[in-house]
C-alpha cells in the first residue's frame, strides 16, 4: 500500500490531498481505499523526508530530493493551486534565527508565499 500511495503522489502535478489520493488508489484497485489509511501513510512520509506537507492546503508532493534535510519553503498559486518547493538557505536561516532570537526551537519551518504562479499572473 505504501508503495501504491508513492506512486499515486509522485504521479501528481500539483500537491495532492489523501482524499484525491485515496479516490484514485480505489478506482485502480477497484476496491475503495479510505483515506485516513493513505493519511497515515502520507505522515510517515512527511516524517521520513518522502514527501512534503503545503500545510495551508492539506495536501502533499513527492519530495524529489529525500537525502537534503532543508525548511520547506512553497510558493502556492491560488488560482490553479501548483506548489513550487524552493530551497533557500538565507531564509531557513533567517527563520531559524528569528525563532531562536524568541527562545523558541524551531523543529520544522513551513513558509508559504499565496500569490499566482506566472501563467495566471
Amino acid at each position: 500500500m505504501r508503495e501504491a500511495v508513492f506512486s499515486e503522489l509522485a504521479g501528481q502535478e500539483r500537491p495532492a490531498s489523501a482524499y484525491d489520493i485515496a479516490d484514485n488508489l480505489s478506482k485502480a484497485r477497484g476496491k475503495r481505499v479510505a483515506p485516513n489509511s493513505v493519511y497515515r501513510i502520507l505522515d510517515l512520509f512527511v516524517a521520513n523526508n518522502l514527501a512534503l506537507r503545503v500545510e495551508s492546503a492539506n495536501a502533499y508532493l513527492a519530495n524529489t530530493h529525500p537525502g537534503c534535510q532543508h525548511d520547506c519553503i512553497f510558493l502556492v498559486c491560488d488560482e490553479c493551486g501548483e506548489a513550487s518547493h524552493v530551497d533557500d538557505e538565507e531564509v531557513s536561516r533567517a527563520v531559524r534565527a528569528l525563532a531562536s532570537a524568541r527562545d523558541f526551537q524551531a523543529k520544522r519551518p513551513v513558509l508559504e508565499i499565496r500569490g499566482l504562479c506566472r501563467l495566471c499572473a
